[in-house]
């Protein structure tokens, strides 16, 4: 779909904007669109209900977007608009809001999650019952659903060929970026009985989160004072990404993942950066042409979302299961391991909601390969506490953990956290961080603990099994385990096989 329409006459006297996971006015799609087809616009925010409900009282994720709605309703303000914020469900609360406003249209930028779908075909029915038009729009990838396909007409399931078809496609008709302010003109406030101040945590059932400790930037502004910071290294960032203790990635996962920033506006420094032949730009570029794969990978094969793998022939592992399995998640989970990289990844996670890009690949594999436990346990663990998740991305990248994806690793290839630990934090600065009670130990022993002379133990105040655990397993035989576990799906053609 273009993303700029030529100049139309107002369809609408009124409609309402929905705002979703699009927390910003500038470059929205659907805002843009709705501004130029109505003569009056209103715009809400529903806290969902069928989503919040479930979840724990203390968030971070849901403190975000209560953060980024205050800044989103002021600068709506000073447009001349508002926002509405309501608790509710979705489902229900849009139509009746709309048929209370009495507009004659709702626009949202798309959401292809299952679940929203499946919510959006209720609003979009009920909408059309009362005579009221929904209209969304693409917002959250460069390209996404059918716009790009292999040339018989399929999706991709392999990311090297698509990220060849998507740099093909992409230029500045698909980078640039929508003028909402140039047609604010419409923005009207509700109402002075719809005109409320964001409703304050405590308001919705919770409670304040750890958030403004971690010094996490909210809204529009805390996105574009990331990725100024961010623009300032991003020619080193295929040199610095794999280190966790260096200032290396974006940091910019949440604000996509709630639309406080624009996927075209970054894709299009990036992309610019790229053709100049800047190998950091590049490298990052890449990364956000994996989110749109997923995307994709989502919207043509739904199962994925509902937990199965994309390789059928995968189900058929027999994971490892019972109480000492069951033992073995509680201890990864908790960062109890026994091996330091994957305990301080763990404590990253638990502490911040953020876990650095390298540490996601190597605490997934540990989990799968190394305890034999099924990637869905994980998946449903990182869901809770990513600040950043995103359906697409953390089932993709489950999937290519345990090799059971589109486009996965491998299934013989099994990280040794040990090698990890000593190729990618050298000098174990985020272990200490993560894990004090290591820091007294030398470089070389920090990795591998268990392996240090007692009295070097004794030195840095370490004991094992006290105030740190020995390994829960023993590396070499878990992958041993894993390639028995993975021979009912292992495929005829011969590879390499090694640790990485």
């Amino acid at each position: 779909m273009p993303p700029i329409l030529p100049a139309v006459d107002k369809t609408y006297a009124k409609g309402l904007m929905w705002f979703r996971r699009d927390l910003r006015v500038d470059d929205n799609a659907a805002l843009y669109h709705a501004l130029r087809a109505c003569r009056q616009l209103l715009c809400v925010f529903v806290f969902d209900r069928a989503i919040l409900d479930s979840l724990p009282r203390e968030d971070r994720r849901v403190e975000f977007i209560r953060e980024s709605l205050v800044e989103l309703q002021a600068e709506l303000h000073v447009l001349g608009g508002g926002l509405i914020v309501r608790h509710a469900t979705a489902e229900e609360e849009i139509a009746a809001l709309a048929h209370t406003l009495e507009v004659q249209a709702v626009f949202a930028n798309r959401d292809d999650e299952p679940a929203a779908l499946a919510r959006d075909a209720k609003v979009l029915g009920a909408l059309a019952n009362a005579g009221i038009s929904f209209h969304s729009y693409k917002d959250q990838a460069v390209f996404d659903r059918d716009e790009l396909l292999t040339k018989t007409g399929r999706p991709y399931t392999v990311f090297t060929p698509y990220k060849r078809a998507w740099l093909a496609k992409v230029d500045a008709f698909y980078l640039k970026a929508y003028p909402v302010r140039s047609h604010a003109d419409a923005l009207v406030r509700p109402a002075s009985d719809f005109d409320s101040p964001v409703p304050t945590l405590a308001d919705i059932g919770f409670e304040k989160s750890n958030l403004s400790q971690l010094e996490i930037p909210t809204g529009s502004q805390g996105g574009a004072a990331l990725f100024e910071d961010f623009f300032e290294r991003i020619d080193r960032y295929h040199q610095t990404r794999d280190y966790p203790a260096v200032r290396g990635p974006s940091y910019l996962g949440v604000h996509l993942r709630f639309g406080t920033v624009s996927v075209r506006q970054l894709a299009g420094v990036a992309h610019q950066l790229s053709l100049q032949g800047d190998a950091g730009a590049s490298t990052w570029l890449g990364e956000l042409i994996w989110r749109d794969f997923f995307f994709q990978v989502l919207t043509h094969h739904p199962r994925v979302g509902e937990g199965k793998s994309f390789r059928p022939e995968y189900d058929r592992i027999q994971w490892h299961h019972g109480k000492h399995a069951d033992m073995l998640f509680k201890a990864w989970c908790r960062g109890r391991t026994g091996y330091p990289l994957i305990d301080a990844a763990m404590a990253q996670i638990n502490q911040s909601g953020y876990m650095h890009n390298r540490l996601r690949m190597v605490v997934a594999s540990f989990l799968c390969k190394n305890l034999g436990l099924d990637w869905r346990r994980g998946e449903r663990y990182f869901a809770l506490q990513l600040n950043d998740f995103e359906l697409a991305s953390n089932n993709g990248n489950w999937q290519w953990a345990s090799s059971s994806g589109c486009d996965a690793q491998p299934y013989f290839r099994i990280f040794n956290p040990v090698t990890q630990s000593e190729r990618f934090d050298p000098e174990g600065k985020f272990i200490r961080r993560y894990l004090p009670q290591l820091e007294n130990l030398s470089g070389t022993s920090i990795h591998a603990p268990w392996t240090t002379a007692p009295l070097e133990l004794e030195a840095a105040g370490v004991r094992l099994g006290d105030n740190y655990p020995l390994p829960i397993i023993e590396h070499a035989e878990a992958r041993a385990r894993t390639l028995q576990r993975y021979a009912v799906v292992r495929e005829a053609k011969g590879g390499g096989k090694g640790d990485a």
